[in-house]
């Protein structure tokens, strides 16, 4: 593996034929031939023409067109539609005959999170025999089930959860990574599912994005090599029994250069020439299409401004036409609703665009009705309807499913033992030792030997959500416990287990407290679980305004305590001050269920000798500061604090200096700091109370026990980004905002939130801050309510000053936001921040 960004001709396409590759250097040079694509323009000469990976059988093509012909349009319609599970039934797929289904992040069959392969599986048969139903319309055409499997079959519990794709990039293992696809694929199997979305092949350029950690590396050529190997672990091998067995349709995604937005935002645009598009963000496409991949999901964002679910010259042109890729374009959740025109129950642009299947969990039913006269209309030809059903059917066809539809048919099929089975905790496990990263290891502290005092802190140590990441059992990672992992260990179990059977002794305290000195105190800190753009970031400094885990190694420090640090993120990310006060630093990712293995590097055994050394090397640069954003290797100017491919061995004498901790100090004072973006930040929980109860808020969904509050997550501008609240009676109910630790908020100047309500209340709805019992102030909101309109979202901005003039100590607050009611209202809420003082205020208050 070279460490080459920018591939040279003879790798510039993987050995798929020839193209022109641009400079070296292209993220800083703008060819002058350049074409910059856009909804109907670009230079189809610089793509390569590839030759599909499975070629057509002619006697299926034949049998395709024979149905083809006996189909109707509204059937054929059904097969471009793709609800979710949760807003559709086993008579719903008997009716309509869907093509495909979803399972989205957090669902689960009968909403229930601890579902058994059984109960999956019973849901798969189900809807296979629905769909296979002839008694309505006389046709049987199998559907097939799409799930996010993205590190392990996620979304089940008890499944075995591999590191995210961030820590398989440090790995370098390709073997590795189609090793894992065949496990996963298995499991997938086990719940009677035939399709993963998955691998992510983006090439995530700008680490303030919110899905680094589905990226294997900023490089395309890594990408490209590990991308191709999962697919090929998840469908089998062409030529040698691919999509047989327990073998899964796998899905290349999200096309196009979804990780080369500008600013890192998710969902955001990638202003790109088509040079640095096929260089930077094709090349996983090309090994996926060469590796035999089925289906391609189309990106969220747009390209040079034009929403790739819309843009017919990069999914029709060059993707289905010059690539020769003649399997599934699928959109992604709603994403043709953000086309110009369209919304998330009509969308006939996607459609005529390239997208072959419309994910549309929810309004399904009104899509279907749409397109359907769409259709009859003219809108959407004849012509592109029935190539969008040859390529589901095709696709069908090549995984068996003509042959033999039933999900139990499939070996293992309904087997819990298959859901992390012994053989895939082991590929976990290696996984995890082979991801880490040493950043530091002055004086050579590691490996340690384990008959020794331990401290282990921080509060990761004991936190398999937190070391999972998003995308484990829930969408956003949150909302759960240990005990939704009954496969796992933490990443204290395995400490514990080394100490303990050497004759040393361990001492779990996450805030860093002891009973007795420690000879070393090992702390697991790190990013709290995210998915999505619920995990951009405006600024690559950890704990911005926070600082609480850097206190905590200080503190340790300062007692003289050697203190190694295990770092959880989803990115590289600007912690000087952590580094700091560290003696050796391990990046170790999201490692998964099997966080455990971790101890296998950090302790010598009890001989003497070393287990297993450090070998994980950097996929990602590492920034020297919070704002060296975008900084990838081979840029201009490239002065990371750890260059891509950094990664140190214990055998190496390595002492790294004093690092300056200025550039996020400065910084920090001028951030807004988010109280909740569709959760509370790191250090606050959300609860609901009403007289003595208190209901914390752990998923989308919450009530106090005589449902006095209400609280469910829903959809604004986004998935699920916005609560919706329902107060329901005369006694007072309460949405706060709790702190674990008092927080100091004097340094900022207002509050912000986004409210929507479509009546104004009947009573006044207060809104405090409390600095303890008997400390903190209330404002009332009637009058600022009425006099905004109803039914539409308004951002309110209160200065801090009113609440500190109505008692509120800003240096000491425990509860950041108290909203109460004490009358039945429904009201929407979103985005919680204190920001400084920089716009006109709608309560304006002086101290």
């Amino acid at each position: 593996m070279t460490n080459k960004v920018i591939l040279t001709a003879a790798a510039c396409l993987l050995s798929l034929g020839a193209c022109q590759p641009p400079a070296e250097n292209n993220t800083t040079t703008t060819p002058t031939t350049s074409a910059t694509p856009g909804a109907d323009s670009g230079n189809l000469s610089l793509w390569p023409a590839l030759q599909p990976a499975i070629a057509q059988d002619p006697a299926q093509e034949q049998q395709i067109e024979q149905l083809l012909q006996s189909m109707t349009a509204a059937q054929k319609v059904a097969q471009i539609i793709q609800p979710d599970i949760r807003w559709m039934t086993v008579e719903d797929m008997r009716q309509y005959g869907f093509g495909s289904f979803l399972n989205g992040g957090g669902a689960f069959p009968n909403d229930n999170k601890a579902a058994s392969a059984a109960d999956w599986l019973a849901l798969a048969e189900k809807m296979q025999v629905a769909a296979l139903d002839t008694s309505l319309d006389g046709l049987a055409i199998p559907t097939i089930w799409g799930t996010d499997a993205v590190h392990g079959h996620n979304n089940v519990r008890g499944a075995t959860i591999f590191p995210h794709n961030i820590g398989l990039g440090a790995t370098r293992n390709a073997k590795l990574v189609e090793a894992i696809g065949h496990a996963t694929a298995k499991e997938v199997a086990a719940t009677g599912i035939h399709w993963i979305f998955a691998p992510t092949v983006a090439v995530a350029r700008d680490d303030r994005w919110g899905r680094s950690y589905e990226s294997y590396s900023e490089q395309p050529e890594l990408v490209a090599e590990l991308g191709a190997a999962l697919v090929k672990g998840i469908q089998g091998q062409p030529g040698s029994q691919f999509l047989q067995g327990a073998h899964r349709i796998a899905t290349a995604k999200h096309y196009l250069a979804d990780g080369g937005t500008t600013g890192g935002r998710d969902q955001g645009n990638a202003e790109l020439t088509e040079q640095q598009l096929i260089a930077l963000h094709a090349q996983g496409y090309f090994s996926s299409l060469n590796a035999g991949v089925q289906t391609v999901m189309a990106s969220f964002s747009s390209v040079n401004g034009s929403k790739m679910h819309g843009n017919q010259y990069l999914l029709t042109d060059v993707l289905k036409q010059k690539l020769g890729f003649d399997g599934i374009v699928v959109g992604d959740w709603n994403g043709h609703g953000q086309l110009p025109g369209c919304s998330n129950q009509s969308c006939a642009a996607a459609i005529n665009a390239g997208v072959d299947i419309i994910m549309v969990p929810e309004d399904w039913r009104a899509m279907y009705q749409n397109t359907l006269a769409q259709v009859s209309a003219g809108e959407i030809s004849s012509a592109r309807l029935d190539d969008a059903v040859r390529r589901i059917l095709r696709v069908k066809h090549r995984a068996g499913l003509f042959q033999q539809p039933l999900p139990s048919a499939v070996p293992g099929a309904g087997q819990q033992q298959l859901i992390g089975a012994p053989e895939h905790l082991a590929l976990a496990e290696q996984a995890v030792r082979e991801s880490l990263v040493l950043l530091k290891n002055n004086q050579q502290l590691l490996p340690l030997a384990p008959k020794q005092r331990v401290l282990v802190a921080g509060d990761g140590a004991d936190s398999i959500p937190k070391q999972s990441g998003g995308w484990s059992v829930t969408w956003q990672g949150t909302g759960t416990t240990n005990q939704d992992f009954p496969q796992g260990k933490t990443i204290y179990a395995g400490i514990a287990a080394q100490v303990t059977a050497a004759g040393g002794s361990v001492e779990l305290s996450a805030d860093g407290s002891f009973t007795q000195q420690p000879d070393v105190a090992i702390v697991v800190i790190g990013e709290n679980p995210y998915a999505e753009f619920d995990g951009d970031t405006p600024t690559l400094d950890y704990q911005a305004g926070v600082n609480r885990d850097e206190a905590l190694l200080k503190q340790l420090k300062a007692q003289g305590i050697p203190v190694v640090t295990v770092f959880l993120s989803g990115r590289p990310l600007w912690v000087n001050p952590e580094l700091n006060a560290s003696d050796a630093f391990i990046a170790a990712w999201l490692p998964g269920t099997a966080g455990y293995a971790i101890a296998d590097l950090l302790f010598r055994d009890s001989e003497g000798q070393i287990r297993h050394d450090f070998s994980g090397k950097l996929a990602f640069s590492w920034p020297a500061n919070a704002e060296s954003q975008p900084l990838n290797f081979a840029d201009t100017d490239y002065q990371p604090l750890f260059a891509f491919g950094y990664g140190l061995s214990v055998h190496q004498l390595s002492e790294l200096p004093q690092l300056s901790e200025q550039v996020a100090e400065t910084q920090k004072a001028t951030t807004q700091l988010s109280l909740f973006e569709r959760r509370a930040q790191q250090g606050l929980s959300l609860q609901l109370r009403q007289g003595n109860e208190v209901v914390t808020v752990a998923g989308n969904k919450a009530a106090t026990s005589e449902r006095s509050l209400q609280l469910t997550a829903v959809n604004w501008q986004k998935q699920e980004d916005a609560l919706q609240l329902s107060f329901n009676s005369n006694n007072v109910a309460q949405l706060v905002l709790q702190a674990s630790e008092a927080l100091d908020l004097s340094s900022y100047g207002q509050l912000v939130f986004d409210l929507k309500w479509n009546q104004a209340p009947t009573a006044d709805v207060m809104l405090g801050m409390s600095c303890g019992s008997g400390c903190g102030g209330q404002l009332p909101l009637g009058d600022l309510l009425q006099q905004k309109v109803s039914g539409q979202w308004h951002k309110l901005t209160i200065d801090l000053a009113c609440f500190a003039n109505a008692g509120a100590a800003l240096n000491h607050l425990y509860q950041p936001f108290n909203l109460q009611s004490a009358a039945p209202w429904q009201v929407s809420l979103a985005n919680i921040r204190v920001t400084p003082a920089t716009a006109a205020a709608d309560l304006s208050c002086t101290k």
